[in-house]
């Protein structure tokens, strides 16, 4: 098991005496289970395991009613060797979207408050993409409103990456005050967190993959499972999605790469299919949205506060919510150009990918700034207080956006701006430069 931040969410839960059952949401394969299973063994007696994916006969358990002595009743007389003692035993629902009458269970289990539960949700997000059939289901069981709370997961984020790597509490305190006193990193460090950024950027943070990597640190067995992964999201496009929809939400998905190899990376409808249009695909791109596989980042009006009050909602770019898996779905080899630094053209999309992971793990909306034929900001962020600019460069360079940006406060109401890159900290009047790893440190708001 590896260190995750969702531990402290999950005591959090368990210490508030009026807590209701946990749904815990996010996209496939990001370590809901393994997590919640942990806590679940560390904390109570019994612990009473129902995966509906692997098992979708354990839906019986909830029919004809959702009483909760009748489905104890129901589980301990399929399952006699299991034990389920009040105030000793916690149920983890697995897979909750595959079940939605367990999902409806959840408000008695809460009024009657003997026993806690714990829940895994990977699609959760894709419930208005049902077959007629599966909306019914729905219907009859309802979702519990008010008798739940929803935590969202992702994928390992950097920081996590850090501490499967061996990185300790010192080490990211010497961090942190290099950052507030823009002080530069001693080189010796410099250089390894430059290095782990690198393997970042291929192994990214699903924790099967960055086993994979820890434990034989072979790219093609790292490859092999990022493809396995990306192929079961496909296979659940194929499954969850509405029979209409299918072959174009997997058109998206496949046009991601594609996207950001453009100079101006707004996804555009016409790289998903010639002649495409949003009114074809505009729910096709939600779906991917929803089931938390890709992170959305809308352009603004104007660079000011508050970012999403100025959002264009027609105006987006899309990212991997997992870098590694963008990675992954370009051909074999550029890894390894990532490793070496040989990476040309699409080095530029990674590392504004690479950004987008880390903020959007961080839990922070996505928004950048542009105006045709005009100033272009990759980036724009809440931070203390104000509208910061953050530039993505993948290489040295300037970054003339972002110094016409700083010239004129009285039109683009900036102080600061930051730019993100191989860099070590360094500050040039209002322009604060920062080394690509130290993004996750910037948590202010």
């Amino acid at each position: 098991m590896y260190k995750r931040k969702i531990e402290s969410i999950f005591q959090s839960w368990l210490d508030d005496a009026s807590h209701k059952p946990l749904v815990v949401k996010g996209v496939r394969q990001c370590g809901k289970t393994s997590s919640v299973m942990d806590f679940a063994l560390r904390h109570f007696k019994n612990v009473v395991y129902l995966d509906f994916r692997e098992h979708p006969d354990y839906k019986k358990f909830f029919t004809p009613n959702l009483e909760v002595d009748a489905i104890i009743m129901r589980i301990t007389a399929a399952m006699p060797n299991i034990e389920v003692e009040e105030g000793e035993t916690c149920f983890v629902f697995d897979e909750i979207q595959d079940c939605p009458r367990a999902r409806g269970s959840l408000k008695y289990f809460h009024l009657d408050g003997r026993y806690e539960v714990m829940c895994t949700g990977s699609l959760l997000g894709v419930n208005g993409y049902k077959t007629p059939e599966e909306k019914e289901e729905d219907e009859e069981a309802s979702i519990p409103v008010g008798f739940e709370e929803i935590v969202n997961m992702y994928p390992m984020d950097f920081e996590e990456w850090l501490w499967a790597n061996g990185i300790k509490k010192l080490h990211f305190d010497y961090l942190k005050k290099c950052l507030d006193c823009e002080s530069p990193v001693e080189e010796a460090l410099h250089y390894r967190f430059r290095e782990l950024l690198n393997q970042y950027v291929v192994v990214g943070g699903m924790p099967e993959v960055v086993t994979t990597f820890l434990e034989t640190k072979q790219i093609g067995k790292v490859l092999s499972v990022q493809r396995r992964i990306v192929d079961d999201y496909k296979s659940d496009m194929m499954k969850y999605a509405a029979k209409t929809d299918k072959s174009r939400i997997r058109e998206c998905f496949e046009s991601i790469p594609a996207q950001l190899a453009r100079e101006y990376k707004k996804f555009s409808y016409t790289v998903v299919r010639p002649n495409g249009r949003g009114r074809d695909y505009a729910g096709s791109l939600q779906w991917i949205e929803d089931a938390g596989i890709i992170h959305r980042c809308y352009n603004t009006e104007i660079t000011e506060l508050p970012l999403d009050g100025h959002r264009i909602q027609s105006e987006f770019k899309v990212y991997m919510a997992d870098v590694g898996l963008l990675v992954a779905m370009l051909e074999e080899g550029t890894q390894s150009s990532i490793l070496q630094g040989d990476l040309l053209s699409y080095n530029g999309a990674i590392k504004e990918n690479l950004l987008a992971d880390i903020f959007g793990k961080m839990g922070r909306k996505l928004y950048y700034y542009h105006k045709d034929g005009g100033v272009e900001l990759d980036f724009l962020m809440r931070y203390k207080g104000k509208c910061v600019p953050v530039e993505c460069k993948a290489t040295t360079g300037n970054a003339k956006s972002m110094r016409t940006v700083l010239k004129h406060p009285e039109k683009y109401h900036v102080e600061n701006a930051m730019k993100l890159g191989d860099y070590n900290v360094g500050r040039n009047g209002h322009l604060l430069t920062l080394p690509m790893y130290m993004a996750f440190l910037l948590i202010e708001v």
